[in-house]
């Protein structure tokens, strides 16, 4: 199967909020930025895989800073690893005032998606091409987060 490299998959992705998308507070709800999130990260494992595709996990997600009605928020999602049948899919949520033209860097996350055949079964995806030193770098922080769920995965639980 022959590599695919990041560019080939990497999703640009923007939305207006509008007041649907607010909170108590008047602020855009976290679970619209999750989905979001999720639909960015999911296009880009689509992408890779050529395949229907299903969340497995979401590593982190960290809120940086709130996000307003009437903020052009802007998701970059690009793969970061790819398994055997997994892929590391990160994304990153920045918000635009549009009448000032501030951006702000409001949230980040790291996903993993599982590429399915047509038995739903897990399926044998193409490897990464890492071109950039930053795609290594990257790379790597996968593999890192990779081993913390393997860990996590081992450890016994309490009742």
């Amino acid at each position: 199967m022959d590599g695919k490299k990041v560019s080939e998959s990497a999703v640009l992705t923007a939305q207006l909020m509008s007041p649907q998308h607010a909170n108590a507070a008047g602020n855009v709800h976290g679970g619209v930025v999750m989905k979001l999130i999720d639909d960015a990260a999911g296009a880009v494992a689509y992408r890779h895989a050529r395949s229907n595709v299903v969340t497995a996990s979401i590593d982190r997600l960290n809120f940086l800073h709130p996000i307003f009605v009437g903020d052009l928020v802007t998701f970059k999602a690009s793969i970061n690893m790819a398994g055997k049948t997994s892929m590391d899919i990160g994304v990153r949520v920045e918000a635009e005032n549009l009448i000032t033209g501030q951006v702000r860097h409001t949230a980040s996350a790291h996903l993993t998606y599982v590429a399915l055949d047509a038995h739903s079964k897990p399926k044998a995806i193409a490897p990464l091409i890492i071109e950039t030193q930053e795609e290594e770098r990257r790379f790597r922080q996968a593999l890192a987060r990779k081993e913390i769920r393997r860990q996590e995965k081992e450890r016994p639980t309490s009742s």
